[in-house]
């Protein structure tokens, strides 16, 4: 989806990476609201799907993890014809680790908004294979479902979560994905998380990477703000207030 920027040239240009399987599908609504703020704002906005997800040619099974790097390095070949402004990477959960490997093969540097960032793949996955395990205990078959799973992924074999066929390319490459940064690829950071409680405190792993970041020279951006978990809530939610958030980061950077 190509949300072209209002009011004539584009001040910059934002590709949205959405996150993994149903985040994806959850967080749809508030990644079009994004898109809409931004554009009646003056940036250019094109939102991917990725290989295998939503309107996406393609079966999620058949997708792997460099096949997604590869999708956003096309969507940022698509903007750049577009608009010779600056471009951020727009990344949730996953989709931050995705932007953060793609970001780093693109031939220029790009900014960065994280939402919510996933900052370990290895983590994201087992806590995804545990969607397998907490299917089974009802039935009384959990005992070594992760396991399996995992000895079926080395056997080159493919697995299924959720409703999801998880091939072994797609789960490696996100496994061995870590947020790590590179001061040759990156510009401007922005790190949002979300709470509905009063703390208005980043997480501790994120707390430690802004300290690490900064530490290399980087000036990032951090906040919490006020709203919900929005990508695995039981209903579609909104965060308005992470809306006004983003696009003051990305105003800030002009």
């Amino acid at each position: 989806m190509h949300y072209p920027a209002l009011g004539g040239d584009a001040r910059g240009a934002i590709l949205y990476v959405h996150p993994f399987a149903e985040e994806m599908n959850k967080s749809r609504r508030m990644a079009a609201l994004q898109a809409q703020v931004f554009c009646k704002a003056g940036f250019e906005v094109l939102q991917i799907d990725l290989l295998g997800c939503g309107d996406s040619s393609g079966d999620f099974g058949d997708a792997g993890w460099q096949n997604w790097i590869d999708d956003i390095q096309f969507g940022y070949d698509w903007i750049r014809q577009r608009t010779k402004q600056a471009i951020t990477l727009w990344g949730l959960r996953t989709g931050c680790l995705l932007a953060v490997e793609a970001a780093k093969v693109l031939p220029e540097k790009v900014n960065l908004l994280l939402w919510q960032p996933s900052f370990s793949g290895k983590q994201y996955l087992t806590q995804f294979i545990r969607l397998k395990v907490a299917s089974e205990i009802a039935s009384g078959q959990a005992k070594g479902v992760a396991e399996a799973l995992r000895q079926q992924l080395s056997a080159g074999e493919k697995i299924e979560v959720a409703g999801y066929v998880v091939a072994p390319a797609l789960a490696q490459g996100l496994e061995s994905a870590e947020m790590q940064l590179d001061t040759l690829a990156v510009g401007n950071i922005a790190l949002l998380e979300l709470t509905t409680r009063g703390s208005v405190e980043l997480s501790p792993i994120a707390q430690r990477k802004v300290v690490d970041w900064q530490s290399l020279g980087w000036q990032v951006n951090s906040q919490v703000v006020q709203g919900p978990a929005f990508w695995q809530t039981a209903e579609i939610e909104d965060a308005p207030n992470l809306l006004a958030a983003s696009l003051a980061a990305v105003e800030s950077w002009q």
